[in-house]
C-alpha cells in the first residue's frame, strides 16, 4: 500500500472547488448542490458554468483536465468535488501532472469518478471520500430521497481527533468480523483500471463494491473477471451496494444478489450487501478511502471507521 496522506479536515469558510472531469450535469441541479453546501458554511468555487459540453462529455477534454488539475493544485482550495459522474474521467488522467500535487485535498465524489479516487491512491497515497456529487447528492438535500446522509458526511470531513461507527443499513450474506483499508467504488470503474498503471491493488482490503443498472449477467461477468484477475485474493470483507435499476430479466429468476452470493460466497470473508452507497435512493453514505476500518457482517452491518480521515 502506499504511504498514507491524509487532507486537511473541512472547517467554516472552507473552500470547495466544483469540478466537472466526466459528463454534464443540469445547471439547476448544480445551484442547488452548491447551495447545501454554502448553508453547511463552506465556500464554493464553481467554473462548470463555463463549459461547453462536448458530445456526452461536460467540456472538451484539455478544459477538463486542465480544470481538475487546477482545483487539484490551488492552495487556496481545501476539498475538490464533482458536479456529476457519467463518463470521461479516466482520459483526464493520461497527462495530469502528480509532481505538483503535493499537498492532499479532500476529493469527494462516486461513480466514474471511481477513476481518480484509484488514480490518487495508487499515484499518491491520498485518503479520498467516496460520498455525494453536488448534482447527485448534495442537490437533494440531508436526509432527503436522492440526498444524503449528513452524519456520515460530517465526521468524514471533520473528525481529526477519533473514528467513528456507520450504519450499513444492508444485509449479511456473510456473517464475520473483517479489518482491513476500506477501497473500492463502482465495480465498472474498478474493473476497467485492470492493466493501467493504477490499477488497484486490493489485498488486505475491505473492498467496497456498487454500481447501476446491471443485468445479472453482466455483474456475474464483473465479479469474474475480478476473481481471475486476482482482485479478491487477500480481500478481507466486502461491502456490497444496493445496485439499482438491475432488474432480473425477462425468462431468467437469477437476481443480482444470487450472482453475488454465487461467485463472492466461496471466498468465506464477511460480506454486506444493499448498503447505501453510491448509486442508491436513499440518503448516501460518505465512507472514506484509505483508512483502516473493521467490518462488522452481523444483521444491518456496520463499518467501523478506525482512524480519523482527516487531519487538524
Amino acid at each position: 500500500m502506499p504511504k498514507l496522506l491524509k487532507p486537511p479536515a473541512l472547517v467554516p469558510g472552507s473552500t470547495i472547488a466544483v469540478v466537472a472531469p466526466a459528463s454534464s450535469a443540469k445547471e439547476e441541479r448544480i445551484v442547488r448542490g452548491c447551495e447545501t453546501l454554502e448553508s453547511l458554511d463552506y465556500r464554493v468555487k464553481r467554473h462548470v458554468s463555463k463549459h461547453i459540453p462536448d458530445g456526452y462529455f461536460s467540456a472538451p477534454l484539455a478544459e477538463r483536465r486542465n480544470e481538475l488539475q487546477n482545483a487539484l493544485s490551488r492552495r487556496d482550495v481545501r476539498a475538490v468535488f464533482c458536479s456529476r459522474g457519467g463518463y470521461g474521467s479516466a482520459e483526464t488522467l493520461d497527462g495530469l501532472k502528480t509532481a505538483v500535487l503535493k499537498q492532499p485535498k479532500i476529493f469527494c465524489a462516486f461513480s466514474d469518478l471511481t477513476t481518480v479516487h484509484i488514480f490518487l491512491w495508487q499515484k499518491l497515497g491520498w485518503v479520498t471520500f467516496y460520498g455525494p456529487l453536488v448534482a447527485g447528492g448534495f442537490d437533494a438535500g440531508p436526509n432527503a430521497t436522492g440526498g444524503f446522509d449528513p452524519d456520515s458526511f460530517m465526521w468524514a470531513m471533520t473528525a481529526t481527533n477519533s473514528g467513528w461507527s456507520v450504519p450499513l443499513e444492508g444485509e449479511t450474506f456473510t456473517r464475520g468480523n473483517a479489518e482491513g483499508t476500506l477501497l473500492g467504488g463502482c465495480i465498472t470503474l474498478i474493473e476497467t483500471s485492470i492493466g493501467t498503471p493504477w490499477d488497484l491493488d486490493t489485498r488486505g482490503s475491505i473492498l467496497l463494491l456498487e454500481d447501476r443498472g446491471l443485468k445479472p449477467y453482466q455483474l456475474d461477468r464483473m465479479l469474474l473477471h475480478l476473481k481471475q484477475a486476482g482482485k479478491f485474493d487477500g480481500v478481507r470483507g466486502i461491502v456490497l451496494g444496493e445496485f439499482p435499476e438491475s432488474e432480473t430479466p425477462e425468462g431468467s429468476s437469477v437476481t443480482v444478489a444470487d450472482v453475488c452470493r454465487r461467485i463472492l460466497g466461496p471466498l468465506r470473508i464477511p460480506i454486506v450487501y444493499g448498503a447505501p452507497v453510491g448509486h442508491t435512493a436513499r440518503p448516501m453514505l460518505t465512507l472514506p478511502l484509505g483508512v483502516r476500518a473493521k467490518l462488522h457482517a452481523v444483521g444491518e452491518g456496520r463499518i467501523d471507521i478506525l482512524e480519523p480521515a482527516v487531519r487538524a
